[in-house]
């Protein structure tokens, strides 16, 4: 099927390479889906746009409006069971993702 149109059904543990100084060997990790946190209020950015947005002349930077993409790419954060050390895979674009066994 073209990408993005399978379901994926990904392992919540998974034994693969930890590039961590203390391992650097294959190890079990266990998997979950990373989610973006809350944006700050305080990041140069935001302080800048919003400084900008300040006071009359309405609406100063461009608006994007021309949304075309269905999926969102999908990331897992393994996180190694010995040295406890985070890493980040990318699976790619999705329409439908989950965690564990695909239910039979």
């Amino acid at each position: 099927p073209p990408s993005g149109a399978a379901m994926v059904f990904f392992p919540k543990k998974l034994k693969t390479y930890c590039k961590n100084k203390a391992c650097k060997k294959h190890s079990m990790h266990s998997v979950t889906q990373y989610k973006p946190g809350k944006a700050s209020l305080f990041a140069q950015g935001k302080r800048r746009y919003d400084r900008k947005q300040a006071g009359f002349g309405g609406q100063t930077k461009p608006v994007f409006r021309k949304k075309v993409k269905t999926t969102k790419k999908i990331t897992v954060r393994l996180k190694c069971k010995i040295c406890l050390a985070v890493s980040q895979y990318c699976l790619g674009r999705t329409k439908h993702f989950e965690l564990g066994q695909k239910k039979v």
